[in-house]
């Protein structure tokens, strides 16, 4: 049976850090539960803290919104701006089209190379995701223009109101 022994070793690591309450705020609430105990979302919390306390100049992240709740997304954004305020390095896949001009202030688009790289506002274009995506574009396009015209904000309000 496997047991994250993160509780006790993860709060005297992180002791001195000053993202310390940030970090608490992840791991807290799951610190005397077995990880096979977690749902995904809180499974993906915890592996977050376990990365942080490690306090590296560069984090490596796959997915990190994956399986996880508005609120608890909102708290790893709010993390990561942290970190980036620290000078530290953030590099994510993340593959929510809406939400990267508002996550992210520098992107590369890959699909089987690199189609286009720089700060998020000269980047994400319609143009750069057709290249990336090709004849597959046609609900992406949409997103697009929807997030090129306002911003993305219309589209936050919609799923706000779901």
């Amino acid at each position: 049976m496997a047991v994250w022994a993160g509780g006790a070793a993860l709060a005297r690591r992180s002791a001195n850090w000053r993202s310390n309450v940030s970090i608490k705020s992840v791991w807290s609430p799951f610190a005397n539960r077995q990880i096979s105990q977690l749902s995904g979302g809180q499974q993906q919390r915890v592996f977050l803290a376990r990365a942080l306390v490690q306090q590296a100049q560069i984090y490596f992240m796959d997915e990190p919104f994956a399986g996880v709740d508005a609120a608890t997304e909102t708290a790893i954004v709010e993390l990561l701006r942290e970190l980036k305020a620290q000078g530290k390095t953030v590099i994510v896949v993340h593959h929510d089209l809406e939400t990267v001009k508002e996550y992210f202030d520098w992107v590369v688009m890959l699909n089987m190379r690199v189609i286009a790289h720089g700060p998020a506002g000269e980047t994400f274009t319609s143009t750069n995701l057709q290249k990336a995506y090709g004849g597959r574009l046609t609900l992406l396009s949409a997103v697009a223009d929807e997030i090129m015209s306002d911003g993305g904000r219309r589209a936050q309000f919609e799923r706000a109101k779901k």
